[in-house]
């Protein structure tokens, strides 16, 4: 009897498969929290059945992941045979970095908690006109 890999699959069983997650538990888990967005629709049913070409979006320890299903597996092998299954879409860490860098909050002039600059500078009239 031949294992023949299947068409589509649960995607808590292919998330864990793919070693995204140790357990299958931990996977489950995931989806049914709504942390799991297949094709960019938000899933919250770990039955909910993933094709080849779909595209998955969930957090993985501090990153976000994005992963293209390329074919299924019967069970969960080793790390080289999981990493067949996926093409990884996550962009590279510097990518994410130079992203936040740019999108840095600015504080208008006056607003806010004053400078040390200007903590010095209201000190010394303090000491100039006492009370």
């Amino acid at each position: 009897m031949e294992n023949k890999k299947p068409d589509n699959q649960r995607i808590d069983i292919w998330l864990w498969h793919a070693r995204f997650f140790k357990t299958r538990s931990l996977s489950t888990k995931i989806v049914r929290a709504g942390k799991v967005r297949l094709n960019g629709q938000k899933i919250t049913k770990a039955k909910t059945p993933v094709v080849v070409g779909d595209i998955l979006t969930f957090p993985q320890a501090n990153i976000i992941r994005i992963a293209e299903v390329l074919c299924f597996n019967v069970r969960r092998g080793p790390a080289p045979e999981a990493q067949l299954l996926y093409h990884d879409k996550t962009p590279p860490p510097e990518e994410i970095q130079k992203a936040e860098k740019s999108i840095v909050a600015r504080r208008d002039r006056g607003a806010g908690r004053p400078t040390k600059s200007e903590r010095r500078a209201t000190d010394k009239l303090k000491n100039i006109f006492p009370d």
